[in-house]
């Protein structure tokens, strides 16, 4: 049998045993199973049958996952965990509107005035104090705050519809 057959007929046995013991959809799992029958191949023999074998690899697999995951998270409290959750319902659309944002506050930042602009990029995109950016503009920290406020009232009028 070709081993895309063997991904395709038990793919969705595979997914539903790692949804059952997982309790998630996790499509890395998957793959997981898929690689180990496929590295594994020439360990079967031929005593049961093959499906309840890929079964036992994708029982395994996801029982070693949440012995892992359990393992990472022993000590998070339950706040700490919802802080720690990505959304997995990343969709394209999501992905288009996200790319098109990052473009128009990267294009408002770059329009504005050469001092604006290089506060901002010091302070909000390096992560440099107030105090190391005056140092590295060689200006006082009033001013750095001063044109920081300033570039902050600018880029809230040209991005307000993003706000």
């Amino acid at each position: 049998m070709d081993f895309k057959d063997i991904v395709k007929n038990n793919k969705n046995n595979v997914r539903n045993i790692i949804r059952l013991i997982t309790k998630e959809t996790n499509e890395d799992l998957e793959q997981e199973v898929f690689v180990k029958v496929w590295k594994n191949s020439d360990k079967y023999n031929e005593q049961g049958s093959f499906k309840s074998w890929i079964n036992t690899i994708a029982k395994n697999v996801s029982k070693d996952y949440l012995k892992s995951a359990q393992y990472k998270n022993r000590n998070t409290e339950d706040d700490e965990i919802l802080t720690t959750i990505k959304d997995k319902k990343q969709t394209p659309e999501l992905t288009l509107i996200s790319n098109d944002r990052q473009k128009r506050i990267t294009s408002a930042i770059n329009s504005l005035k050469p001092k604006f602009k290089e506060v901002v990029m010091y302070c909000e995109i390096y992560g440099y104090s107030y105090e190391e950016t005056a140092v590295k503009l060689n200006c006082p920290l009033g001013t750095v705050k001063s044109r920081l406020y300033n570039a902050k009232k600018e880029l809230a009028e040209k991005l307000q519809d993003l706000l």
